[in-house]
């Protein structure tokens, strides 16, 4: 009997946080990052991150995150720390930039230059992010899956 082919999974489309409040939550997230609202109901709202977007769900019913979390990519990881610091929001320990978000959804914030993960040059100019580049290391990680920018 022939094997099945597999899907190949490619990327992610979206992700969904279940929030209390879709109000509350959408005031707690502008307070921490620019970003444009791609639609909005009484019960989910969507954040739009060019090509793909970050869903908030009415409806969170499990307790805090602790290992669990999503890697949330910017432009410029200082500013959010500063808006955290000024949000009062505590960062939690380790080496990375992760907090909780106030229904214990745990973010992990990643900057741009410094991952493998690359938005393409139609999505970045639409995005007003031309900006951006890749550091050394990010590169050097790229090339070795023959992924380098050119």
């Amino acid at each position: 009997m022939p094997e099945s082919k597999k899907a190949r999974a490619v990327g992610f489309n979206h992700v969904a946080l279940e929030v209390g409040d879709i109000d509350q939550a959408l005031a707690f997230y502008a307070r921490l990052f620019d970003f444009t609202l791609r639609g909005k109901s009484p019960t989910s709202a969507f954040i739009d991150l060019g090509d793909q977007f970050l869903a908030l769900q009415k409806g969170r019913r499990q307790g805090p995150d602790d290992g669990r979390h999503f890697g949330l990519v910017v432009d410029d990881p200082d500013a959010v720390r500063k808006a955290l610091a000024d949000a009062g929001v505590a960062t939690l320990p380790g080496p990375f930039l992760d907090f909780l978000d106030p229904w214990g959804n745990r973010l992990e914030i990643v900057g741009y230059d410094n991952i493998q993960f690359t938005k393409a040059a139609n999505v970045l100019r639409a995005m007003g992010l031309t900006h951006l580049s890749k550091n050394a290391n990010a590169i050097k990680q790229l090339t070795a899956k023959g992924m380098a920018p050119h």
